[in-house]
């Protein structure tokens, strides 16, 4: 994740993936803050809509969160199948930016 300047998805010195408009960034933007914790429903739609949420919130933020699950990852043209990264956990060595 790039966060300094616009925020972007992207393997090191690799092209950018379109994580769509910009509540959808936001929400990737929420998951990269909390930093491995686990975010509401209801942080999320108080972050997005800053208090003042529309009455069908939780069905656009699922729309949101629907749509970034079609983001296409690092390596994997679009519509190719599903696949589970792997990797460490944050804390542990191995994890980027861990030493040890």
């Amino acid at each position: 994740m790039r966060v300094l300047g616009p925020l972007q998805a992207a393997e090191i010195n690799g092209p950018a993936a379109d994580l769509g408009p910009s509540r959808q960034r936001a929400v990737v933007a929420g998951l990269v803050a909390a930093g491995g914790h686990v975010v509401s429903t209801d942080r999320f739609i108080d972050d997005l809509w800053h208090g003042r949420s529309p009455p069908k919130a939780p069905a656009a933020l699922q729309v949101h969160v629907s749509g970034l699950r079609r983001v296409p990852g690092p390596g994997r043209p679009p519509r190719a199948p599903a696949t589970v990264p792997v990797g460490a956990a944050p804390g542990t060595p191995g994890f980027p930016g861990e030493t040890g």
